[in-house]
């Protein structure tokens, strides 16, 4: 009997910590996430302003330095070693609190946007994919949201041909992120503040593109596949896959004007397709072969449109660039705005250095 009594106690106190584990998880899951979603390759938040003045799309220009993230196929073709950063201005003032949660690359006005060194056929990138901060107090004062959300990217690329095959090329992108989310609801009853709502969790991940192309002439087909495998694993939440994109379109390259067009969509019942259209042109200022990299002095002007249907001015955007290029160095600079609401727009600038 005075054994039963001492086995009780030590059954209990295994029983408790066996299922304290699990009910401290169950608590972190009552607020549930408020991200709402995990699509980080939308066309506004390319990296590039070579791409970005063309029409927020390149899958067929090699001679972009950041051209592995749209396509990692093109490194085959980069013969050059090079250091690229590009930054970006925006206009987030109209932006609120329930629209912040839905994207889920919204950037701050000011950021360092992609960093990138390539070397031959091979590209190494950091991004900050994500950095949202950002507080909303209801109009009597009563209750109150905040929110911050950062998430980072690094990326390894490659890109090669088969030398039996030299008009097709491929190229991968291997993706690891990391981020952190903490988000506070709470309201206020007398001189009290009640939290309704907490969270801080972090989540690690991994995700694949896959990049083709094939060049027939002066022309370039290509094709490319986001996040195509991925997984994004919160330490406190269920795992979550990214959003899955594709990409097709064509280049024409002439000596100095350059035309582009294509076309991005999400893999889903609900592929929000985009159209892109893209024109560019260079003036070579020197004497020599602009497309001779040592003794380059040109100066490239950009123009492009994307939407989902060109239907009214609005539901158009229109894209600006140009760059200056000399030897081994190169500015580039675009615009974006909708409905050539030129106040509204957001502006990314690059610098790239040969090395």
């Amino acid at each position: 009997m005075l054994k039963e009594k001492i086995l009780m106690p030590k059954l209990l106190i295994y029983t408790i910590l066996l299922i304290s584990p699990a009910c401290l998880l169950l608590a972190q899951q009552v607020t549930p996430l408020p991200i709402t979603s995990y699509d980080y390759t939308l066309p506004a938040g390319n990296v590039s302003p070579i791409a970005m003045g063309t029409g927020a799309l390149n899958i067929t220009n090699a001679e972009d330095p950041f051209c592995a993230y749209s396509n990692p196929a093109l490194m085959a073709d980069n013969k050059l070693s090079s250091l690229s950063l590009s930054f970006c201005l925006t206009n987030q003032e109209d932006i609120d609190f329930y629209e912040a949660l839905s994207l889920s690359n919204t950037l701050k006005d000011k950021q360092f946007k992609y960093f990138v060194l390539n070397t031959g056929a091979v590209s190494f990138s950091y991004q900050p994919v994500s950095a949202v901060h950002i507080s909303q107090f209801s109009n009597d004062g009563l209750n109150s949201e905040y929110y911050d959300y950062k998430m980072d990217k690094v990326q390894f690329s490659w890109g090669g041909r088969d030398d039996n095959y030299p008009k097709f090329a491929a190229g991968i992108n291997l993706k690891y992120l990391s981020g952190r989310l903490v988000y506070l609801k709470e309201h206020k009853v007398g001189n009290n503040l009640i939290r309704d709502g907490f969270i801080d969790d972090k989540a690690k991940g991994v995700s694949g593109d896959l990049g083709l192309t094939y060049k027939m002439g002066n022309i370039v087909y290509a094709a490319s596949f986001y996040d195509l495998l991925s997984m994004l694993w919160w330490e406190n939440y269920d795992p979550v896959t990214l959003k899955r994109r594709a990409a097709l379109g064509l280049g024409w390259e002439g000596t100095n004007s350059h035309y582009y067009a294509g076309l991005q969509s999400k893999i889903s019942q609900e592929p929000e397709t985009t159209f892109h259209f893209g024109y560019a042109y260079t003036f070579n200022l020197g004497k020599n072969n602009y497309s001779t990299t040592q003794n380059r002095n040109s100066v490239d002007l950009r123009v492009g449109v994307y939407s989902h249907d060109f239907y009214g001015t609005d539901n158009i955007n229109f894209t600006f660039g140009g760059g200056y290029y000399y030897k081994n160095f190169r500015f580039d600079f675009s615009l974006n705005n909708t409905g050539m609401k030129l106040s509204d727009s957001d502006y990314l600038f690059s610098l790239s250095a040969g090395i």
